[in-house]
């Protein structure tokens, strides 16, 4: 069976990017962390498409007690 992989922009990366992109005055400050954020995306997508599902750090993950 092949799975449509709908990219909607919502991953954990983009949302953090999108902030930096919509704060006024935060780019700037925090250029760093939104160059992090797309190397991570760009990271985790590869995964994906080699292994067929999310890293262990995406697919694993639970919020801190």
């Amino acid at each position: 069976m092949n799975r449509v992989i709908k990219r909607d922009d919502l991953d954990r990366f983009h949302l953090v990017i999108d902030v930096i992109d919509r704060v006024p005055g935060l780019g700037p400050k925090v250029g760093h962390v939104r160059q992090l954020m797309v190397d991570k995306r760009i990271e985790a997508r590869a995964y994906t498409r080699l292994e067929g599902e999310d890293a262990p750090e995406i697919a694993n993950w639970t919020w801190p007690a």
